[in-house]
């Protein structure tokens, strides 16, 4: 791994965070996001891959992507409609109780793992793509108040369909603008490796 490859790509990711907390109510959201669980778990484990798992995905993310579906910023009927008639208020509500929740993960590939897992933790400097680790964490666990959502034991099917978005340009580019130019770098078997490897990471 290029050590300081990884070091540029954490401070770009630092820079573009911020230290938004969310002012949710944990609790107030379990009865509130009781229509979002039959699609994304009653824990917030999704039993559907084309449906993300919201369980530790980061209260204030949540909140974001909550208010783009609100905004017709992200395409999606279904969401579009979930998200009309909430406030910030519930937003934040149910944000803060899904993040609560523990992610029970799946099972990676064993055919594409190891190629997943080299670039999500070492990148490709030839290619311009950073580490995916210096801005969602080692482990996969995200960065809370940057905006960087939890990514372990996500359904491999619905990270592609996001990183397809993100290089499609239908999807908004998320914090400090990067995900577009770094999805639009991956080829069709590093998004395959890739999200191969976070569905089994722990």
């Amino acid at each position: 791994m290029n050590r300081s490859w990884v070091f540029a790509a954490v401070i770009s990711c630092v820079c573009a965070s911020n230290t938004a907390v969310s002012a949710g109510n944990a609790q107030n959201g379990a009865a509130k996001s009781a229509v979002c669980q039959a699609c994304h778990g009653a824990n917030g484990n999704s039993a559907n891959p084309q449906w993300p798992s919201l369980a530790g995905l980061g209260g204030d993310y949540i909140v974001e992507q909550l208010q783009n579906f609100k905004d017709g910023k992200r395409a999606n009927p279904i969401m579009l409609g979930m998200a009309a008639g909430l406030s910030t208020q519930d937003m934040q509500d149910v944000g803060a109780y899904f993040d609560s929740q523990v992610n029970i993960g799946l099972e990676a590939d064993p055919t594409y793992r190891s190629a997943g897992e080299k670039l999500y933790r070492g990148g490709d400097k030839a290619r311009g793509i950073p580490a995916c680790m210096a801005c969602h964490g080692p482990t996969g666990a995200g960065n809370e108040p940057a905006k960087f959502p939890s990514l372990h034991g996500q359904h491999a099917v619905y990270v592609t369909e996001q990183l397809n978005a993100y290089a499609a340009g239908t999807r908004p580019p998320g914090p400090g603008g990067i995900m577009p130019a770094i999805a639009k770098r991956l080829s069709a078997d590093d998004i395959r490796d890739l999200t191969a490897y976070l569905e089994g990471l722990r």
